[in-house]
């Protein structure tokens, strides 16, 4: 009976901590639409203040790479109790705040020619020992959000430069990135499916050097 009750106890607690994680994740995809309507001008978006940036940014992490995140804060919960889960997100959260203080200082209203570039080196990161490495530590056991944040980050870093570069605004980019960094966090890596992907990718940058006026979403949305 005993045994019973205890794992009665930590099957709740994981299932709070899944919709917990599935709720913030829902109310911030609500939240970063309305901060980010109007603001999306494609290749020429400007970010604005670091402070309104940021705030922008770390609602975009949230809802982007929580779904993601909810196997992790799961195991979490289980190993060290519900109230691990916070400490985990926050911590996770953190290194996508970093991320996006990085982005902040680096980035620069751009033409086509850099976005497919910087789409182009997503395409190919995707191939190289680095992306595997780090995708695969993303789906391993860890007790540090910040740890998993880290190698979450190094997993996602190609398509993250990817949506920075063709709108780092675009609620559209914004999604596709998402759906992509889902699935390569559920997924086991499989040349079937990662290959033709970074091939895409790779085209993709190449259609936006060549025809860019023909890619939607580079430019302020009609």
């Amino acid at each position: 009976m005993a045994d019973h009750g205890f794992t009665t106890t930590f099957a709740a607690a994981r299932t709070a901590a899944l919709a917990a994680t599935a709720g913030l994740a829902a109310a911030c995809w609500v939240i970063a639409v309305r901060q980010m309507h109007g603001m999306d001008m494609g290749v020429a978006t400007r970010l604005g203040s670091f402070a309104s940036f940021i705030a922008v940014w770390v609602v975009m992490m949230a809802a982007m790479m929580l779904p993601g995140a909810a196997p992790a804060v799961m195991r979490r919960t289980q190993a060290d109790g519900a109230r691990a889960a916070p400490l985990f997100v926050g911590s996770y959260l953190a290194v996508w705040a970093l991320v996006g203080a990085s982005v902040y200082a680096l980035y620069r209203p751009h033409g086509a020619v850099a976005a497919g570039a910087v789409t182009v080196a997503a395409g190919v990161y995707e191939f190289t020992p680095l992306k595997r490495l780090f995708r695969r530590r993303c789906r391993d056991r860890v007790r540090s959000g910040f740890t998993f944040g880290l190698c979450c980050a190094g997993s996602s870093i190609g398509l993250m430069a990817m949506l920075v570069a063709v709108g780092v605004m675009s609620v559209t980019w914004m999604a596709v990135i998402a759906v992509l960094v889902l699935v390569q966090k559920l997924l086991p890596a499989k040349a079937a499916i990662d290959v033709p992907l970074a091939l895409a990718i790779v085209g993709l940058g190449i259609w936006i050097v060549l025809a860019p006026s023909s890619v939607p979403g580079l430019g302020p949305p009609m």
